[in-house]
């Protein structure tokens, strides 16, 4: 583990390592310490806020560490002969002991005579004489310093000799002395003595931030960071210490429960309970008392809680400060050095006693106004009051979910629900609280196994287990990914509640009316639909004709129904009720994310910002998440690819216990990985393990999914995949019969099944794509229709056609826009420029051809010669063959093709349209005969080779790519590695930086 973290204001990084831990410092300019002073991050006393200026306190002055460090190098080069004191203190933990090893590292150090001194070790070294030239005198805790040790301390500080540089480090609530670390009185400070002081402060939440990144890399959310930093107080070595046991967990992500099931580091434990029992009985119940409590809490709560009278506990909880066992806050409120302590002394309270502390505790709490209901809950429970517990349970998880504050709702209702001692009246009455806010919140698995439970308890009455039949539903079919199962669930909830509950059931049938889940057709959606339309007008509830009015609206848009914008501009977003607001923020989400199918990416845009700010405000955080997972999708379509993988794998982070979620970042992953020509990488996100199984995936992505799939495999020539995909999306598809879907499927299921001979197979898919599409507003489909006969025409020898087609289709995906298939549209044009010029040309040969046979069969009496079949359309002549009018126009359109690739990071793309444009080059447009030398530098060729080695493709794909021999390839491959360095391909990936830039058109 390698932790970059800034030890106070000291910038350093921390290696572990088997032999132990060691130091080393960085700058962020590259110069070396003698070079530059010390930056570093400072804090001033509140004496003085003007920079450089220093406050004096006790006769001591606080100063900027730059100041300080500068002022030991002066003295340790003999720059100035005046012995200077620099006292750091710091809480146990911050890492003074390794500022101090830090600083016996400087360079002037190396040049001067350098004494350590950790007081207590009953040794103290002998400090050279005076004249013996300049001395580091570095003492540790001297908060440990017996008599003789300060004695002798203060003795050399009274008295320095010169050119001495000394720091000395203490923990301040360790000092016999408070605020005196030399001890009392003070010592008589030789007037040539300059004493300054430091504070090595805990970490701030950035830093804490960073430490993570460096441990555990960008697994660790921000809730984890937040809590890490809350329950270490960001003391250094803590931080450490639980970051160590989370990287030893091998978690792929980092949750805030993960930093609590952590534990408490062996090192806390040990200082806290140490410092514990050395203190007198009744101090020990004050912090027994911090311990129950876990949070600051004033003098008065914490004692009543240790059951102590007010003259006995004042004086305990003086011992207990005293003993550094509590610390005192700005607003004099008491708590553990740390907070995550409270658990290691929680741990070694009797049973008895803890129980007897958290009644108490419970009663402090009940007093006070808000009443803190999840706090007193958690106090109930651990006193035995199980009535009382249960009541508290009940009244925090509706005050949190009124507020919209679901998750919390859930993770308290599902510990509750969990526990063996909840009877079954409380069961029956908590579980539909949890239910209720687990639909709206993030998923959780042990929700969904609470609510299993509960559905098939037959004594429970019809209409609750229907209601969490419902919920149990919902759950699986959003949160989890089950949409099979959850369909199922949700046909028995909409049976059970139809005649009992009108409104919940109109719930049911409106969600299955929504047509992402596979294996039902849009016929059966809408009759669902318009049941549950239906169903919410008995229902009378305004709230449910809201839910039903978000998914009316939802169905309708996804199918290209132009009257669903109306139905969205009619959603109650001004509406004074939570519950209708959090409806319609799902709805305006839902329009989002169909927006984006549909190719209306504007409206798409502003429908996402209303949304996202609408669930936040109103509580609906899985409603927040699937328009974050859309906004990834938007920013894939319109081209924003510019940090788009870090911003996928951080949300993938964040959801990866969330499939139908996380499912957007998964597939634009496995899109980027494509155009990169990472085809290993793009295939693991498209179908890995990880990914959607195909029965539960959502309708639009699947679609997607597969003719991504289809690509790669013609991509790697292997057809038998690509038509076996082709067959499975487009039978997928067609059973749907949403086909405003099919844009990302078409064109490449067509392609497949044309390449393989089955042109009227092929020409029906095509044909049927476009008549379906008529009467839908999706412009993204119908430029999809357009660029499918693009595809077609290609593929069955009709290049003229195809070119205009493709043209055609550009301009249609350029005015969305999207800018990665309109370029792959041009490219087929130009491509198809060629194509159709080598077919005149091959039709004129023939003709000629044919011209003559006539003339020689005429004139030989012998018999008619046979008649030359005409050539392929695919075999393209030479390219000196070709009119360099064409030529011009072709290169022209795959320049800018290439270009525009190149400058969307679509590696493969841009290599594939530059391979073709070298070998139809306008004769003006090519390099002189002869190879030119490029020495040790990349030329272009090697560079684009070792581009697409490095993305992972092999030599035969990389060959197929460019137009080459694989033994061409792997000339060029070796030649990249000699000049980089390299000695593998998985180094050359490595040293993908180094194959950025320069030319990259051109042949060599």
């Amino acid at each position: 583990m390698r932790l970059s973290c800034a030890l106070g204001p000291l910038s350093v990084v921390c290696a572990r390592e088997s032999a132990g831990w060691t130091t080393r410092e960085f700058h962020a300019d590259g110069r070396s310490p003698s070079e530059q002073s010390v930056q570093t991050e400072v804090r001033i006393r509140k004496e003085s806020r003007k920079p450089g200026r220093a406050a004096v306190r006790s006769g001591v002055v606080t100063v900027r560490e730059e100041f300080w460090v500068r002022r030991l190098r002066r003295t340790l080069t003999g720059e100035s002969s005046a012995p200077t004191l620099v006292l750091v203190e710091g809480r146990a933990g911050t890492g003074k002991t390794r500022l101090t090893a830090r600083l016996a590292e400087l360079p002037e150090a190396a040049r001067a005579t350098t004494v350590r001194w950790r007081c207590g070790d009953r040794r103290p070294p002998q400090p050279p004489a005076d004249g013996d030239g300049p001395v580091l005198l570095l003492v540790d805790d001297v908060h440990r310093a017996d008599a003789a040790e300060l004695d002798r301390l203060r003795a050399l500080l009274e008295d320095p000799r010169p050119w001495l540089a000394a720091v000395a480090t203490y923990r301040p609530e360790e000092l016999a002395a408070p605020g005196l670390p030399l001890g009392a009185p003070p010592p008589r400070y030789a007037a040539e003595l300059t004493v300054l002081r430091h504070r090595v402060e805990p970490w701030s939440r950035e830093q804490v931030r960073q430490a993570a990144v460096e441990a555990l890399g960008e697994a660790c959310t921000p809730d984890a960071v937040a809590r890490l930093h809350e329950r270490t107080g960001g003391v250094a070595r803590f931080v450490v210490d639980v970051l160590a046991a989370l990287r030893d967990g091998g978690r792929a992500s980092c949750t805030a429960a993960d930093v609590d099931a952590a534990g408490v580091p062996v090192r806390l434990a040990d200082l806290v309970l140490g410092r514990t029992a050395q203190l007198p009985e009744a101090a020990r119940r004050v912090v027994w008392a911090a311990a129950v409590l876990d949070e600051p809490a004033g003098a008065a709560d914490l004692l009543t809680v240790a059951g102590l009278a007010d003259d006995d506990g004042r004086d305990a909880l003086v011992a207990a400060l005293a003993g550094a066992a509590l610390r005192q806050d700005a607003d004099d409120r008491y708590t553990l050095p740390v907070p995550l302590a409270a658990a290691a002394v929680h741990e070694t309270l009797p049973g008895p006693v803890r129980q007897e502390l958290h009644a108490r505790a419970a009663d402090v709490l009940q007093r006070r106004q808000p009443v803190p209901w999840p706090a007193l809950a958690h106090h109930r429970r651990a006193s035995g009051r199980i009535g009382g517990w249960l009541r508290a349970v009940e009244r925090a998880a509706r005050r949190a979910a009124g507020a919209g504050r679901h998750q919390e709702a859930i993770g308290l209702l599902e510990s509750t629900l969990a526990s063996p001692l909840v009877p079954h009246a409380a069961r029956a009455r908590l579980a539909p609280v949890l239910a209720a806010s687990a639909v709206v919140g993030l998923r959780s698995d042990q929700t969904v196994d609470v609510l299993a439970q509960i559905v098939e308890d037959e004594t429970l009455p019809a209409a609750m287990r229907g209601e969490m039949r419902l919920d149990l539903g919902l759950l699986l079919c959003n949160q989890v990914g089950m949409g099979t199962q959850g369909w199922a669930e949700l046909e028995r909830a909409a049976a059970e509640l139809r005649e009992l509950r009108p409104a919940l059931a109109a719930r049911a049938m409106s969600s299955l009316a929504m047509p992402y889940w596979p294996g039902h057709t849009l016929a059966i959606h809408l009759r669902w639909m318009a049941a549950a339309e239906e169903a919410a007008a008995d229902s009378k509830d305004e709230v449910i004709r809201t839910a039903v009015a978000v998914n009316r609206s939802s169905v309708s848009l996804c199918y290209g129904d132009p009257q669903g914008w109306e139905q969205v501009r009619a959603l109650p977003v001004e509406s004074q009720d939570l519950r209708q607001r959090q409806q319609a923020a799902r709805g305006l989400c839902n329009a989002a994310d169909a927006a984006i199918w549909l190719g209306y990416y504007g409206r798409a845009e502003r429908l996402l910002s209303e949304g996202l700010e609408m669930s936040a405000k109103s509580g609906a955080p899985y409603a927040e998440q699937t328009a974050l997972g859309a906004r990834l999708l938007l920013e894939w379509t319109t081209g924003r690819w510019a940090g788009l993988p870090e911003r996928c794998e951080a949300f993938l982070a964040k959801t990866s216990a969330m499939p139908v979620v996380a499912a957007d970042a998964r597939m634009v992953l496995g899109l980027l990985h494509l155009a990169q020509g990472d085809w290993g990488r793009a295939l693991a996100w498209l179908s890995g393990k990880d990914a959607a199984a195909r029965e539960h995936a959502s309708a639009p992505l699947a679609a997607a999914t597969s003719g991504a799939l289809i690509r790669l495999a013609l991509a790697r020539q292997d057809l038998p995949t690509a038509v076996a995909e082709a067959r499975s999306g487009w039978a997928t598809l067609t059973e749907k019969g949403v086909w405003v879907w099919g844009a990302e499927l078409a064109p490449w299921a067509v392609e497949a099944m044309a390449l393989a001979g089955e042109v009227r197979t092929a020409r029906r898919m095509a044909d049927r794509f476009a008549a379906e599409l008529d009467g839908r507003d999706a412009p993204m489909a119908s430029a999809a229709a357009v660029w499918t006969h693009a595809v077609l025409a290609e593929t069955t020898g009709r290049p003229a056609q195809a070119a205009a087609l493709y043209e055609e289709a550009e301009a249609a995906f350029a005015a969305l826009p999207r800018p990665y298939v309109a370029t792959l549209c041009a490219e087929g044009a130009g491509r198809c420029v060629l194509k159709a010029a080598a077919a005149e040309a091959v039709a004129a040969d023939t003709a000629a051809a044919n011209a003559v046979a006539a003339d020689t069969a005429a004139a030989n009496a012998s018999g008619p010669a046979d008649a030359t079949a005409p050539a392929d359309a695919e075999a393209l002549p030479d390219a000196d063959a070709l009119p360099e009018d064409v030529k011009a126009r072709a290169a022209a359109v795959l320049t800018s093709c290439a270009q525009r690739f190149a400058d969307l990071g679509a590696t493969w793309d841009a290599a594939r349209a530059r391979a073709v444009l070298r070998a139809y080059q306008p004769a003006e447009g090519r390099r002189p005969p002869g190879r030119p030398s490029y020495g040790d530098q990349l030329s272009p060729r090697e560079r684009e080779v070792a581009e697409l080695a490095s993305s992972g493709l092999t030599n035969r794909e990389i060959a197929t790519t460019l137009h080459l021999s694989p033994r061409t390839v792997e000339q060029h491959v070796a030649r990249a590695m000699r000049k980089l360095g390299t000695a593998s391909r998985q180094e050359l990936a490595d040293s993908r930086e180094a194959l950025g830039g320069g030319e990259t058109a051109g042949q060599d």
